[in-house]
């Protein structure tokens, strides 16, 4: 059975971390069902986590739907653990904090599902207009590393709330969660990356978006912009004149009016693993409708050769008014890290697999799956990686010729054996018989399934 006393060392540390977020008893249920999410290879329901905990003979069901609908706990103050462990151990302290923001649904079935709905669901496949499903929706804020061994971005995601129709707006839910790590990691420096949703609201009050009058200083949006955007030059102030000094300028148009008269630059940056050349404009002006009277930068990337018919000029919007565009770019194209975590989410952790139905439940299992995600890749990072995860990989799968980094597939894997190898031998400090070789091997072979 996988509990404290029978954890890898460096994990058992690790949780041991959060063990003020909860009471001695829940702490106990915490760190079963987050080894048991891991080890389990089949569903991850409340009691598929039991099962792969090799509890389910020794406690009751109700132990562990207890956790998540009645024990005393906050997610919120646990991904805020998660935040500092993830900035301590792989951010220096000088590089600035990059938060990804967006959210998720998760499919469910069932009409007494706590804050299910009819929900646009980007996972689905089909023409435009039919990407609709039942399920709850979740805001999620990730934070976005480079780990040593990869050359692409990761996002670990440590908040998530649940949305629900009619209630408080996503723009604000992600406002309010970015708000708060901010205040985890005083002094230091934070952007956020979301897609066009989040660029901004209007300024009444239940909407309000995540744009300078949401986010506490120091913090930074960078988004797409939207394409029917109303930009306008800001105002020279005229020497003299009484009164307040005027502040919107000129009307500059939309982002394709701004393509047009823009002075396009060669650049190269660095994305989505390799590094590209391309052509950028950038303009300070004023988007009213959105930041009102605060001055936010424009850069529009254009891909080098594009021709007048193909040509789909990517528009972004930033408040960081000093880093370089280049950087600017690499910052935004971070964001498909989010992306790429919320489909390891459903297709490996599992989360989404739980059938829980009450408010509390509901709001709960998914961001401890997030958790639970985010935990795999921080031990396969300091204890976990060695270079045979790659080669045994493809020794598994020869078709992957070309495989040269572990995907979060070989993370979870590595970790499960090594909990399966933990569950048969525990703290048993003796050599293990032939049966429990065989036993771990077998085991192990179904991990890898």
């Amino acid at each position: 059975m996988l509990q404290v006393q029978t954890l890898p060392a460096w994990l058992a540390g690790m949780l041991w971390t959060f063990r003020w977020c909860f009471t001695e008893p829940s702490y106990r249920t915490f760190t079963a069902l987050l080894a048991g999410m891991v080890a389990q290879p089949g569903r991850r329901t409340v009691c598929g986590m039991l099962t792969g905990a090799g509890l389910s003979r020794l406690w009751h069901h109700s132990r562990a739907h207890w956790f998540f609908s009645h024990a005393r706990w906050s997610t919120e103050q646990v991904g805020l653990v998660l935040v500092g462990l993830i900035v301590a151990g792989l951010l220096p302290g000088d590089v600035p904090v990059l938060v990804a923001v967006d959210d998720t649904l998760m499919r469910r079935s069932g009409r007494k599902v706590a804050g299910a709905a009819w929900q646009h669901d980007g996972a689905r496949k089909g023409p435009k207009g039919s990407q609709v499903s039942w399920g709850t929706c979740f805001v999620v804020a990730g934070i976005v590393v480079v780990l040593p061994f990869l050359d692409r971005p990761v996002c670990l995601p440590v908040l998530a709330r649940l949305w629900r129709p009619k209630g408080t707006s996503k723009a604000v839910l992600a406002c309010q969660m970015v708000a708060a790590i901010a205040r985890r990691l005083p002094g230091r420096q934070v952007h956020v990356v979301a897609d066009a949703h989040y660029a901004g609201a209007d300024g009444a009050p239940t909407r309000r978006g995540l744009d300078g009058r949401g986010l506490p200083a120091g913090v930074s949006l960078t988004s797409r912009l939207r394409r029917n955007a109303v930009l306008h030059a800001i105002a020279t102030p005229i020497p003299g004149r009484g009164g307040r000094p005027r502040r919107i300028g000129a009307r500059l148009g939309a982002p394709a009016d701004l393509a047009r008269t823009g002075r396009w630059q060669r650049h190269t940056v660095h994305r989505y693993g390799r590094t590209d050349p391309v052509l950028i404009t950038e303009t300070v002006c004023l988007w009213y409708g959105t930041y009102r009277s605060r001055a936010v930068r424009v850069v529009l990337i254009r891909e080098p050769g594009a021709t007048a018919k193909s040509r789909d000029d990517l528009a972004l919007i930033t408040t960081d008014l000093h880093s370089p565009a280049t950087q600017i770019v690499s910052r935004y194209a971070a964001r498909w890290a989010i992306e790429v975590a919320f489909q390891d989410a459903r297709q490996i952790t599992g989360v989404g697999e739980a059938r829980n139905r009450t408010p509390t439940a509901v709001a709960r299992t998914v961001p401890f799956g997030l958790i639970t995600q985010s935990v795999v890749v921080l031990w396969y990072t300091h204890h976990g990686h060695t270079p045979e995860v790659t080669q045994d990989r493809r020794t598994q799968a020869p078709w992957y010729r070309t495989k040269t980094q572990p995907a979060y597939l070989d993370m979870t894997v590595k970790l499960r054996r090594t909990l399966i190898t933990a569950r048969f031998l525990g703290a048993q400090q003796r050599n293990p018989t032939p049966e429990e070789t065989l036993a771990v091997h077998l085991a192990w072979a179904e991990a890898a399934a």
